[in-house]
């Protein structure tokens, strides 16, 4: 159950239809997310990435919560599920004008892709 956590959050999910572009810069991902929650419905997440660095939400009924940066062109993160540590990750980011794709190890480990509400 963990390790699930860990890559949807890390964030295994389905690939997009359309073609993911990546998300550059900080500017365009607070564009992206402000104001939005990121849904992944297969694991009922649910997560807000704030504008002041922190991050909220639930995920299989347990809170979420985390802080991130954006360095060098990748979302980099921290999160604790519960009682649980999901270790520092920077991530792809790319969107498909529908769902945002989150890829850890900057790109070249598991992606999860949420649709923004």
């Amino acid at each position: 159950m963990v390790r699930v956590l860990l890559m949807i959050c890390v964030l295994a999910a389905a690939s997009s239809a359309n073609a993911m572009t990546p998300v550059k810069d900080e500017s365009t991902f607070r564009d992206l997310v402000g104001g939005k929650t990121l849904v992944l419905r297969l694991y009922t997440i649910k997560l807000n990435v704030l504008g002041n660095g922190t991050i909220e939400g639930s995920a299989l009924t347990r809170k979420v919560t985390g802080s991130w940066s954006w360095i060098d062109g990748f979302f980099c993160r921290e999160m604790k599920w519960g009682t649980r540590e999901i270790p520092y990750n920077c991530q792809l980011v790319e969107y498909d004008g529908t769902e945002v794709r989150f890829t850890t190890d900057k790109g070249a480990g598991d992606s999860a892709d949420f649709v923004l509400r």
